[in-house]
């Protein structure tokens, strides 16, 4: 184990699972200008496995701090600072279910005017 956890391959897979990755697809889903359903229902539930990593990474950050020499990760893993990195996947985890919401909500809606649709040519 090294003397401070930023030197570890965890974290830098924190901040590219909190920074790079979920800008990323926040950049793809305003820069399309179509998107299909599904894509935006796979982003959706990508931003919610990413929420969930994040979190792993950073229940693992904290348990590697405790144990280094290093004072530096322990101001930021081991401290109220915590609670602030933790904001960021229930950020993303809100966002993801807010897309998957919407992608469903529509379905719903079409799904119901097919329905009255069908209902009404039924009745004639």
């Amino acid at each position: 184990m090294s003397l401070t956890v930023f030197a570890e391959l965890k974290f830098w897979l924190l901040v590219l699972f909190s920074l790079v990755v979920p800008v990323a697809i926040y950049v793809l889903l305003l820069v399309r200008r179509a998107v299909s359903p599904l894509t935006v229902l796979a982003l959706g539930l990508a931003l919610i496995l990413i929420a969930g990593f994040d979190t792993y990474l950073l229940q693992s950050l904290v348990q590697m701090a405790k144990a280094s020499a290093s004072l530096a990760d322990d101001a930021v893993f081991v401290s109220e600072l915590t609670l602030g990195l933790y904001l960021l996947p229930a950020l993303f985890a809100g966002v993801g279910v807010n897309v998957i919401s919407h992608v469903l909500i529509r379905h719903l809606g079409e799904a119901e005017r097919q329905f009255e649709k069908d209902r009404d040519q039924g009745r004639r």
